[in-house]
């Protein structure tokens, strides 16, 4: 027979091989770091600018950054600031190489989810983070999933679930309640309403005191930042639903939009959320503060099936929502019943050669019509290789296998991310 000690034994053992990987991948201190990119990347891939034309710039003006130059002398190596200062600083055709982005808008979030575990979520969100950070967008990257594979893909890997977004969803309870607490009195007879108490086990635990950037962690990107995950956050799910019983009144939902709202409009451009596979108090609070909902789904009938079966719940969740909580919800950002600016469907996994994969693709395409993104994510040899690596296609230097075969890849994300970028500045606009 087996019981929690057994399986406290198990993880331990995990814990160290664990770590391994992460020596094995990482810097010898155990931290995540960002590679350089060549020339031929950054003018081609990143910049969009013929290789002989960025050459011509840079020998133009030396005060432009050169990057490091490899002992032959023949390629340069740049790191991510580094484009950053290219991109605000070249103009090409007398055209920027700055990002689209409305102007007085705050940024636009993004919800990766579906209940299928291995659809991609994770994949997908990494993946678009990176490359709108590649794109010259400061990005935010929240991660619900109690898994927390974007966080340690992102390098982090000792997180306090104080600081997930378990700790965002308590201290807004307390908050919430306080506020709730300051206005109860009766409109007309001027009689105290009751006060809702919020036990000292839960007040003590000094949430109330985080500072709001105190969610928010740096990593090897300089300009993506991440809200962390960590198994322990998978104690939100029990614990939310105590605290619906502290406060019925209490919005639960919308504790996370809350909390962006309270950002600047300018901290950053694009928000990534990556969700668990269930619909709960975290999924829930991820897709009510996005503005796009991004659905990846497996190319496989039973994939085709979960997805159904998802839409078909959240629509049925975000409708009990809207009636549970009409005339109540607080005055703020969101609206009660939620609306997206859009809402896309992307396959994944996709063998361009599989006869199955093709015709789930077309049976796709014939029930969401435009809301399928027309460039599925190919899988790859070197997509398996990235999740071997913890990194993503755009982190891994193509000088670990053939040119081409990372092109491939490279060029599957990059059409998914195209597609991506377009539809968020067409519902940017929206917002």
């Amino acid at each position: 027979m087996y019981t929690h000690e057994d399986l406290a034994r198990l993880q331990a053992q995990s814990l160290k091989m664990q770590g391994h990987i992460r020596r094995q991948t990482f810097s010898p201190e155990n931290t995540k770091t960002l590679r350089r990119f060549s020339s031929w990347e950054v003018s081609e891939l990143i910049l969009g600018v013929n290789q002989s034309t960025f050459r011509g710039r840079l020998a133009a003006d030396p005060s432009l950054p050169m990057g490091e130059v490899e002992p032959d002398g023949r390629q340069r190596w740049f790191s991510l600031d580094e484009i950053g200062e290219l991109r605000r600083r070249l103009k090409v055709n007398r055209r920027s190489l700055l990002p689209a982005r409305p102007a007085g808008k705050r940024a636009f979030r993004t919800a990766v989810a579906n209940f299928k575990g291995g659809a991609g979520k994770s994949t997908v969100a990494l993946h678009f983070a990176h490359a709108a950070a590649l794109d010259g967008y400061r990005v935010l990257a929240v991660d619900f999933d109690p898994q927390a594979t974007l966080s340690h893909a992102m390098g982090l890997t000792d997180v306090s679930e104080e600081f997930t977004v378990w700790g965002i969803m308590a201290r807004d309870l307390i908050r919430e309640t306080d506020r709730m607490n300051d206005g109860a009195v009766g409109a007309a007879s001027g009689t105290a309403l009751p006060r809702r108490q919020i036990p000292a086990s839960i007040r003590d635990m000094g949430l109330d005191g985080l500072r709001h950037g105190d969610f928010v962690k740096p990593t090897c990107w300089p300009t993506i930042d991440v809200v962390p995950s960590c198994a322990n956050a998978a104690f939100v799910e029990f614990a939310s639903a105590q605290y619906r019983h502290l406060n019925p009144e209490w919005s639960f939902f919308a504790a996370v939009s809350r909390w962006l709202d309270a950002l600047g409009d300018d901290d950053y451009d694009v928000v990534v959320f990556d969700c668990p596979p269930a619909i709960g108090y975290q999924s829930m609070n991820a897709v009510f503060a996005a503005d796009m909902l991004y659905v990846p789904s497996g190319p496989g009938y039973w994939e085709y099936d979960s997805t159904t079966s998802f839409i078909g719940q959240l629509a049925e969740a975000l409708e009990d929502l809207a009636n549970g909580f009409d005339g109540t919800f607080p005055a703020g950002k969101v609206a009660l019943p939620k609306s997206f600016a859009d809402i896309r469907f992307l396959m994944t996994r996709y063998e361009p050669g599989n006869d199955l994969h093709r015709a789930m693709f077309e049976a796709f395409r014939k029930v969401f019509g435009d809301h399928l993104t027309q460039h599925p994510i190919e899988m790859t040899r070197a997509v398996e290789q990235s999740g071997r690596f913890l990194s993503s296609v755009y982190e891994i230097d193509y000088r670990e296998m053939t040119r081409e075969t990372w092109r491939r890849a490279r060029a599957s994300f990059d059409r998914a991310y195209g597609e991506f970028r377009d539809a968020m500045l067409t519902a940017w606009d929206r917002i």
